[in-house]
């Protein structure tokens, strides 16, 4: 079994975060992914992963997971080209979870720092026997695959949809900080930080 310490820590007034007003900042691995997502939310590591419930559970109407896939840095540069994005996300949701009632196109996001695809699967729940949604995000930037998944009750789709396009719209992958109480740097090289 996994084992978590909380730490909390005041930052000098100085140190560079910066996150949309009612959001808070979430860095994962140094900087390998960052993205906000609501301060309310209640962030909760287990043995399955990376957690963020918009309450505690069980009291919970959504859960947020997050997973990494980093290559060493020594790898160097590597050309995704050829390793389609849209068809890596539908493997990766075709092996997990409830059959789809429906699952809705691949929606495909290209940045100058990262590319990203998205997809949304509506489907019965079958413990709770409601309507409910997955919708999974897979992004790639500075050799790193990022996979975000969002679970949420169908009635919750309207308060949730612009949280989610916030979350996309937030999500930088490499931006590495060597300490994290200064925040980021962008004037120092990554390769001074791996």
């Amino acid at each position: 079994m996994a084992r978590w310490d909380k730490e909390v820590r005041r930052l000098p007034a100085d140190h560079g975060w910066e996150a949309a007003p009612g959001y808070c900042i979430f860095v994962m691995d140094r900087g390998a992914a960052r993205f906000d997502y609501p301060d309310d939310w209640v962030f909760q590591p287990d043995d399955d992963g990376l957690k963020i419930y918009d309450r505690t559970p069980p009291d919970d109407n959504c859960r947020l997971q997050v997973s990494l896939l980093r290559l060493r840095p020594e790898v160097g540069p590597v050309d995704w080209s050829g390793l389609s994005l849209p068809d890596l996300l539908l493997n990766a949701v075709r092996e997990e979870g409830e059959a789809p009632i429906s699952r809705q196109r691949v929606r495909e996001i290209k940045r100058s720092d990262l590319d990203l695809v998205w997809l949304e699967n509506r489907y019965l729940d079958p413990n709770e026997h409601r309507p409910a949604r997955t919708r999974v995000c897979l992004a790639r930037g500075a050799n790193i695959h990022c996979l975000l998944t969002l679970d949420f009750w169908a009635d919750d789709a309207a308060r949730l949809g612009p949280i989610w396009d916030h979350i996309l719209a937030s999500l930088r992958l490499g931006e590495f900080v060597a300490d994290p109480a200064h925040g980021p740097d962008r004037r120092r090289s990554r390769e001074t930080l791996h």
